[in-house]
């Protein structure tokens, strides 16, 4: 494999030599080698080939090290305009061909993309090594860091300085050189798991289909779940029969509704078990790799774990505090869990099933509380939530905060069909981003829900640059005349995916360094915030609208979604914090040895008494987040996140107008446009007037 990947880089880099010498292949053919003449500059993915990502990336690297070189080779004495802002403003190149490339490994895999990405990681790891471990790099930034307040700096200057310090020492650059060596290599590898344990999953995902031929087996499930299994089967060449995915828009309408006990066991050890059979695909010893080469390089930093290493950029700042808040509220939520257990064994027991509630048995007997309790069926609900109709939902929430308006465009190239693509304009119609939004699920695409951006919002050269952000989902696709219809977990994350939208197309500031920058803790909370709207009354009675008579929800169906809100909590928030526990379990090892991966999760999962009815949302080796997905050591951050968000839209709702302009606009300000200013707690505290209180958050899941 080794002498494989030299050889092709070898090729490579000899292919990208001969094309520097020829002028059209350097500027005509290659669309990142010049200037995008798109409408807003949004890349040219009508004209961007597989071929042209190598060369890019190649020459973007080029182009970097010599503005390093620049730098680095100045006579004069270092000053914030001749090191920290060039710093700050090299490498555009190179950002802009990762942000098409990577962004689109993420949506639009395909077998020659993922050579890329294996050929390409590593080098771009040493890339970012090289600079890190500068030498006359940092020592210059050291010299400035080290005379900031003598420099008549304004405020932000002194936050940039202080800020590429310390990534600075966090990337290694006051190793000594022997130390610096070994973490490049560690780097390297982490980089090539990360991506083996990604390409694992997507063969997972998409490999597993349960095809149901008999009609009686479809027993219990609601004609939309058939027939979009039916439109499935079709698609896969199998006629006349019904075929369920691991995709969520499947497999979850099947645990609801399904009767067929057997087969949601079948469907529900599938997901639960992917990675994790002993085959090509299994991400066992993926995962062992990953966690022993964390802390080596925690370790080398100066830290006794990795979760050290990662909190301490955080809010949070160190585990013991992620641990206290995790454990406190693991507490209450394992209580209303346990009585949730009950409610549904009584429903078994009724029904004379002669069985213990399992965990694949859950959202089926949930579902059937639901019914009882609230009189709600989410089958009844979709028909009010089409996708076109959440859309504007959304749309209209932030025109009533912020004034700003969207417009659908036809003439913007897209990197796959049925991605759309919308202007956002300033109330007083002035440019302010682009949106992108892919909805559904394919074979190419991971699962799950994301926001990113093609282009960070910022400035080059004194003239603005505007944002160009994209979001991508997995939602329920439409089938023959029904358009799609979303559930209502699906209306909230399409809410949620909007506000870190938002918090994109708002993102503001002089310094690519700290424009838009916020802890990994924080970042959730623009996004959470706006899943409150959702399912407000006065939101609902705007969009959510039948899909075929245009009814407006009636008002008892608004009353019993009110009613059904704390709905579930015990299982909804008792599997996220431990999946959150777990995370900071494995990244909180100090010992080098080897680990049983699965005897690892086994043991903590009975050390903190999670109960047997359900497990966590994601069991090891297929919990993307925190070992490919950047979320390592803080998949915590969206319940931390969900204490500032339950009190921001407290405000809201304490001030008797959920669309108050005079919230919306400090909401702006301080937590999504200048939230880089300053740290994210003091961003927050000048939007709230207070710290935020834990009480709104309790209320809010019933917990309390």
């Amino acid at each position: 494999m080794k002498n494989k990947s030299f050889l092709f880089m070898a090729a490579m880099i000899l292919l990208f030599a001969a094309c520097k010498n020829t002028k059209k292949s350097a500027t005509g053919d290659n669309p990142f080698l010049s200037d995008y003449t798109t409408p807003f500059q949004v890349p040219p993915f009508d004209k961007i080939d597989t071929s042209h990502y190598m060369p890019a990336f190649m020459e973007g690297m080029k182009q970097h090290n010599a503005e390093i070189d620049a730098i680095v080779n100045n006579a004069e004495e270092p000053t914030f305009d001749n090191t920290i802002l060039k710093l700050d403003k090299s490498g555009k190149m190179l950002t802009k061909v990762s942000n098409v490339f990577f962004n689109l490994t993420g949506a639009n895999k395909n077998e020659r993309m993922q050579a890329i990405e294996m050929e390409i990681s590593p080098i771009l790891s040493k890339h970012s090594d090289e600079i890190g471990m500068n030498e006359k790099l940092f020592k210059r930034i050291k010299t400035i860091y080290d005379k900031r307040m003598d420099m008549k700096l304004d405020p932000q200057q002194i936050r940039v300085v202080e800020k590429y310090y310390k990534d600075f020492e966090r990337t290694g650059a006051n190793l000594p050189k022997d130390k610096q060596e070994e973490l490049k290599k560690i780097n390297s590898e982490l980089t090539v798991e990360q991506l083996n344990f990604s390409n694992n999953l997507l063969v997972e995902n998409k490999d597993f289909k349960l095809v149901i031929d008999k009609k009686e087996d479809l027993a219990g499930l609601p004609q939309s779940s058939i027939d979009a299994a039916a439109t499935t089967a079709k698609e896969a060449k199998m006629d006349g029969k019904w075929m369920f995915t691991l995709d969520k828009s499947s497999w979850i309408p099947f645990l609801q509704y399904s009767d067929k006990r057997d087969l949601r066991e079948k469907i529900y050890r599938a997901w639960f078990m992917r990675c994790n059979n002993g085959n090509k695909s299994d991400n066992n010893e993926i995962i062992k790799k990953l966690v022993k080469l964390r802390l080596q390089k925690a370790q080398l930093l100066g830290f006794k774990y990795f979760a050290a290493y990662v909190i301490d950029n955080n809010m949070a700042k160190t585990p013991e505090a992620v641990d206290a808040f995790l454990s406190n509220l693991w507490k209450a939520t394992l209580l209303k869990a346990k009585d949730e257990v009950k409610e549904m064994q009584k429903i078994i027991d009724k029904e004379g099933g002669k069985f213990k509630l399992q965990s694949w048995d859950w959202w089926y007997y949930a579902e059937k509380v639901r019914k009882e309790k609230y009189d709600m069926e989410e089958s009844v609900m979709k028909p009010y939530f089409s996708l076109s109709n959440v859309r504007d939902g959304m749309f209209h929430v932030a025109n009533k905060l912020y004034g700003i308006t969207f417009e659908m465009k036809t003439d913007l190239p897209v990197y796959y069909p049925g991605v759309e693509t919308f202007e956002v304009k300033e109330a007083d119609g002035k440019h302010l981003g682009i949106l992108y939004f892919d909805y559904y699920p394919r074979d190419s695409k991971r699962g799950g829900a994301w926001c990113t951006s093609f282009q960070n919002a910022g400035w080059d050269n004194g003239k603005k640059v505007d944002p160009i952000v994209s979001i991508c989902c997995n939602f329920t696709k439409p089938n023959g005349d029904i358009p799609a219809l979303l559930n209502w977990d699906e209306t909230t994350t399409f809410f949620h995916e909007f506000g870190h939208g938002l918090h994109g197309l708002f993102s503001e500031g002089k310094y690519n360094r700290t424009a838009g920058n916020v802890p990994q803790d924080y970042v959730e909370m623009p996004s959470q915030i706006m899943e409150n709207w959702a399912s407000e009354p006065e939101v609902l009675r705007f969009y959510a609208k039948h899909y075929k008579t245009a009814e407006v929800i009636p008002e008892a169906l608004i009353e019993k979604i009110q009613k059904s809100g704390q709905f579930n909590q015990g299982f909804e928030t008792g599997e996220y914090i431990a999946a959150s526990l777990l995370d900071m379990a494995f990244h909180t090892v100090t010992d080098l040895k080897d680990i049983n991966v699965q005897e690892f999760e086994k043991q903590y999962m009975t050390k903190i008494g999670i109960i047997p009815e359900f497990i966590p949302r994601y069991r090891s080796t297929y919990f993307s987040h925190i070992w490919d997905g950047g979320y390592w050591a803080g998949y915590y951050v969206y319940l931390w996140a969900a204490v500032l968000d339950a009190d921001a839209f407290n405000a809201f709702k304490s001030s008797g107008d959920i669309y108050n302009k005079d919230l919306a606009a400090k909401l702006r300000n301080y937590c999504l446009q200048n939230v880089g200013e300053d740290e994210g707690m003091v961003q927050y505290k000048k939007f709230r007037g207070q710290e935020p209180s834990l009480e709104p958050l309790l209320k809010k899941r019933g917990l309390k």
